[in-house]
């Protein structure tokens, strides 16, 4: 209990310091949002006025005081570009960066994990480097590069080499842009999501199958797994009971570490699909120097890493009893 209470103060501290570190240096950055929101032909009484009304121009300490105890209350507030209320902003966006990076960590974990547990256990070892440089490759590839690539495929590319209409991926949105926006076509939908969510699944089951891999081969050849070979047990069992469960230790680490992905999603995956997730509201609100929204999200990304860190700690508590002497 006593480290627990040790590892959520931790967790404060750390979600503090990121966003007063944030809150400096967007403040102290080159530019000012009065000079992009208002007309171009505001004078400069006008653009001192909106200043005021926004209170930029307050002393930067008196404007943290203020943010700061906002968020306190719950309020992050306000939308310097949208008008709205910075929680409405990021609700809008939420269940679309959640939807793309809860499918994309599963589909990333479960494959990564069934090709690396192949890779360690049954492929040989010609069969084993070709899919090590595969993954490698995909793994190191640019998200932005690869959306691209993909879109070039399977988009251009299909309807150049005169293919079946049905297999041309639509590359832009999250629907037809000819369909009723009050409806929901779920087929629709699903087409829209095949390229996005292939850019964020495909990297990902690469870098989870890599460390699957040598996790699961270091307990394949650790002593106890060699010995319950020689007390007779087979190796489907052994490999199940003694080497599986054994790599399931840091396999959690690594889904620890991408959870805070579930919400924050991929900036330039969306960006290159027009999906209007947390990545794209993100780009939008630094382009238009929107301070609330950039803390805003900057408090929801920094969050989302301190807590998946720290539910990774409880459950590797769990599943290692040596962790909680």
């Amino acid at each position: 209990m006593h480290r627990l209470s040790i590892r959520v103060l931790d967790a404060l501290l750390l979600l503090w310091l990121v966003t007063t570190i944030t809150f400096a240096l967007i403040h102290l950055a080159p530019g000012d949002p009065a000079a992009l929101l208002i007309s171009p032909t505001a004078s400069a009484t006008d653009a001192a006025r909106q200043r005021a009304a926004w209170g930029l121009d307050a002393p930067l300490v008196v404007q943290y005081g203020r943010w700061l105890s906002g968020v306190l209350r719950g309020d992050l507030g306000e939308s310097l570009v949208r008008a709205q209320p910075v929680t409405t902003v990021i609700g809008e966006a939420l269940p679309v960066s959640l939807f793309m990076g809860g499918v994309s960590l599963l589909a990333s974990v479960v494959l990564g994990t069934l090709l690396g547990a192949l890779q360690a256990l049954r492929a040989s070892r010609r069969t084993d480097t070709v899919v090590t440089m595969v993954s490698t490759a995909l793994y190191a590839a640019p998200s932005f590069w690869l959306a691209l690539a993909m879109v070039t495929v399977f988009t251009s590319g299909v309807a150049w080499l005169g293919l079946p209409e049905w297999l041309r991926l639509p590359a832009f949105g999250m629907q037809d842009p000819a369909a009723d926006p009050t409806v929901i076509g779920w087929s629709d939908r699903w087409r829209h999501a095949v390229l996005p969510l292939l850019v964020l699944s495909v990297p990902g089951a690469a870098g989870v199958a890599r460390y699957a891999r040598r996790a699961i081969r270091e307990a394949a050849t650790a002593p106890h797994a060699r010995a319950a070979l020689a007390r007779g047990l087979s190796r489907s069992a052994a490999e199940r009971r003694h080497v599986l469960r054994n790599a399931l230790t840091p396999l959690v680490v690594l889904v620890g570490l991408t959870l805070p992905g579930v919400i924050a999603g991929s900036v330039f995956v969306e960006q290159v699909f027009a999906w209007p997730g947390l990545g794209r509201t993100m780009l939008s609100a630094i382009a238009g120097r929107d301070y609330p929204v950039v803390l805003g999200l900057t408090l929801v990304y920094t969050g989302a890493v301190v807590s998946a860190n720290l539910l990774a700690d409880l459950v590797l508590l769990q599943l290692d009893p040596r962790r909680r002497a």
